[in-house]
């Protein structure tokens, strides 16, 4: 059974940085696309952040491109989000999450999601 463990959340203030990582045990790791979700509290989860298994292919959502960067190492089986210049909208609760079975980083692709790990940016 696939098991993520997220780390690296914490509090910051605006204009601040954190990395986020994920370690990922109990699948093939390098076989698999990988995301990072922020779910704020009684709204829908939004994918953040996505990496193909090679780390060709990424995607990140409108209001993250130039801030936040996510990268991969399958080697260590870890995949990573670094997070600049944060907002107070960045505040949620950020988990990774692995493709259900194959490369695609459409949302509705990934299942087996980590405990989440809290981002707090004070303004």
């Amino acid at each position: 059974q696939v098991q993520l463990v997220a780390s690296g959340g914490g509090l910051v203030q605006t204009g601040g940085s954190l990395r986020l990582s994920c370690a990922v045990s109990g699948r093939t790791f390098s076989s698999y696309a990988m995301g990072w979700f922020r779910q704020a509290p009684g709204k829908d989860p939004e994918l953040a952040a996505a990496i193909s298994w090679s780390g060709a292919i990424i995607y990140y959502l409108d209001s993250l491109k130039g801030r936040f960067t996510i990268s991969r190492d399958n080697a260590k089986n870890t995949v990573y989000l670094a997070m600049h210049s944060l907002k107070p909208e960045d505040t949620t609760t950020y988990y990774c999450a692995q493709n259900k079975s194959g490369n695609s980083l459409a949302t509705g692709k990934f299942g087996s999601w980590g405990q989440g790990t809290q981002v707090i940016v004070s303004s």
